[in-house]
């Protein structure tokens, strides 16, 4: 797949020497992969103006894009809290505008996210931190169980346990090789696996782990009404990563 070319705003946009281009505009900035990466990486950086230099790669779920209101919502969050957030769009997402992935998409989807790390690592000298919600999220895990030494943390938004009404189906076989400070935050409502369902699958995940429940919420978290509080929640239980 070749690269598209760089987005340009109102503002001239300006290239650097580390493989990705950012529009010259007010924070979020347009983030787009200039190099000729198998799994390139598009989406939008929220640069934190002050804190220790710590980042978050963020991703979506299968059947949205980086643009979810969650995402952007707690992007913005974080940022404001000193921790600077990509938010991109999977491989997948950026080959097809609409519809869910399909299983061969994992490996490649997988890529996109070593790639951006790879890229905010060459921005940012702190700690990496990648998540997502859902499919985004357990592309994530299963990444950092491959690779341990890849990212400091996990943010796993609604992971999806198991298909809707299938708790039989468990997508945990990766979990006891996760080595990685996970912070899990679902709904009490999650069609895609229960609070205690999640809390009997952590039992498999051997190191520093936390799951966060929030009453009331259904997958994907994305009550609108609740958005704020929602947000609020998480941005607190970041503590949980010192």
């Amino acid at each position: 797949m070749r690269n598209r070319k760089p987005v340009r705003t109102k503002e001239k946009a300006c290239a650097d020497d580390q493989g990705y281009q950012a529009a010259e505009t007010m924070n979020p900035e347009a983030f787009i992969d200039v190099a000729e990466a198998e799994a390139p990486v598009r989406g939008t950086l929220h640069r934190a103006r002050s804190g220790s230099g710590d980042f978050l790669v963020l991703t979506h779920g299968a059947g949205g894009n980086s643009n979810a209101a969650l995402l952007v919502a707690l992007a913005e969050a974080l940022a404001n809290s000193g921790i600077s957030v990509l938010r991109c769009d999977l491989p997948y997402r950026q080959r097809k505008p609409a519809g869910p992935p399909s299983p061969a998409d994992a490996k490649r989807d997988q890529q996109g996210l070593r790639r951006a790390l790879e890229l905010m690592k060459q921005q940012f000298a702190g700690r990496a931190f990648l998540g997502g919600s859902s499919y985004g999220g357990r592309q994530a895990s299963m990444l950092a169980a491959s690779q341990p030494k890849l990212a400091d943390g996990l943010l796993l938004l609604s992971y999806p346990l198991h298909p809707p009404g299938k708790p039989g189906q468990l997508r945990t076989q990766h979990f006891p090789d996760l080595r990685t400070p996970t912070l899990f935050v679902s709904g009490t409502r999650d069609a895609f696996g229960s609070i205690s369902e999640l809390e009997a699958a952590l039992k498999l995940i051997a190191p520093k782990k936390k799951l966060v429940a929030i009453e009331g919420a259904a997958h994907g978290l994305s009550d609108k009404k609740k958005q704020a509080e929602i947000v609020e929640v998480i941005v607190g239980a970041w503590r949980f990563f010192g």
